[in-house]
């Protein structure tokens, strides 16, 4: 009797972007790459790149989520101005650029998606991401912005294109540049915060907000 055909791994999308604003590398999706085919926790690991680009970004996001049928998805940003990785609490509607994408749009005070809510909060249990990493040794923080360039219009579409799909966590990291954090220490914190996303049913209540 033959044997039954194996049951493919469920599968983590994780996305980085393409280099941007005159830089040749892009640390998101370099870390992103380096994960790529990788199990955490008895997930496949799918990566993409994602154009900096309005519109386009989201709908090669939107096509990936239909070819891979991820269980969660975590976006992956450039933040160059901070120093640790950033858990994004909430995405909010809005594109306001203080600098043109990659194709040369630079959108101003536009809705992400037209009539959309004012914002919608990820669905990743952050506080326990945020443990992991504090206890790896990793520098983190919870965010409470985005930002209004790609990345937040990335995060914000993302969560509108699954608000009615049950049983997919979402949502976005931001990671320091590679002067700030060296490649191999992302890497290992994008591991550590897929591998607590997935293995974490309830978050941990503890503070990690801000003051200002």
């Amino acid at each position: 009797m033959s044997a039954r055909p194996r049951k493919p791994a469920p599968t983590v999308l994780l996305t980085g972007f393409a280099p941007f604003d005159g830089d040749d590398r892009n640390p998101s999706w370099e870390a992103a790459r380096a994960l790529h085919g990788r199990r955490i926790a008895g997930h496949r690991i799918v990566a993409r790149e994602l154009p900096v680009e309005f519109g386009t970004s989201l709908a090669l996001l939107r096509r990936a989520i239909r070819e891979v049928r991820p269980t969660l998805v975590l976006c992956v940003g450039l933040a160059g101005g901070r120093g640790a990785v950033s858990l994004e609490r909430v995405a909010i509607n809005v594109d306001d650029a203080r600098i043109p994408d990659n194709a040369g749009r630079q959108p101003i005070d536009e809705p992400v998606v037209p009539g959309g809510p004012a914002a919608y909060f990820s669905t990743l249990p952050i506080k326990a991401m945020y443990v992991a990493l504090r206890d790896a040794g990793i520098p983190v923080e919870v965010s409470q912005t985005a930002g209004t360039f790609v990345c937040n219009h990335v995060f914000y579409g993302l969560m509108h294109t699954l608000r009615r799909r049950r049983g997919i966590r979402a949502g976005f990291v931001h990671v320091p540049r590679a002067a700030a954090l060296p490649l191999d220490v992302t890497v290992e914190a994008l591991r550590i915060a897929t591998r607590a996303a997935l293995t974490t049913p309830v978050d941990n209540c503890i503070g990690a907000g801000a003051t200002d």
